[in-house]
């Protein structure tokens, strides 16, 4: 499972570390690879293997709604396999982080069986959203328990 939030710079070739705890995650449970697309305004990044269940998922023959297909051609679109080098980097490719609007930091947090990287005025604007209003901050922990 993949949780916390790291603060990274991306350099001039548009690589990212990956934070140590993830990197023991994905070698530990998964193989080191990780597929990256746009989502909720930040670049996602799936394991390989959980990657492989959403497109079965996604993928049923069944009927689907006219905008359900929509966004699946959009979050099709911007699918980049990106494994993790020798020094713990992946390469962002440039369509994911106009769409994320990424230029140099970022902030990658872990959100269960996947990934983040946010823009860090995004997150900053995220987190200003998230936390505005303790009324329902309070809901939202009844609501799920915590």
């Amino acid at each position: 499972m993949f949780a916390g939030r790291y603060e990274y710079a991306i350099d001039d070739k548009s690589r990212v570390s990956i934070p140590a705890k993830f990197r023991e995650t994905l070698s530990t449970n998964y193989d080191m690879r990780l597929i990256l697309t746009n989502l909720d305004g930040c670049i996602v990044g799936y394991p390989y293997q959980e990657w492989l269940s959403i497109q079965e998922r996604t993928s049923s023959p069944g009927a689907i709604r006219k905008e359900t297909r929509t966004f699946l051609r959009y979050f099709y679109s911007g699918v980049s396999e990106c494994p993790i080098d020798r020094l713990g980097r992946i390469l962002i490719p440039q369509a994911l982080k106009t769409d994320a609007q990424v230029k140099k930091n970022v902030v990658i947090i872990g959100m269960g069986k996947k990934i983040e990287i946010w823009a860090q005025e995004r997150w900053d604007e995220l987190v200003k959203k998230a936390t505005a209003d303790p009324d329902q901050i309070a809901d939202i922990v009844s609501e799920l328990g915590l």
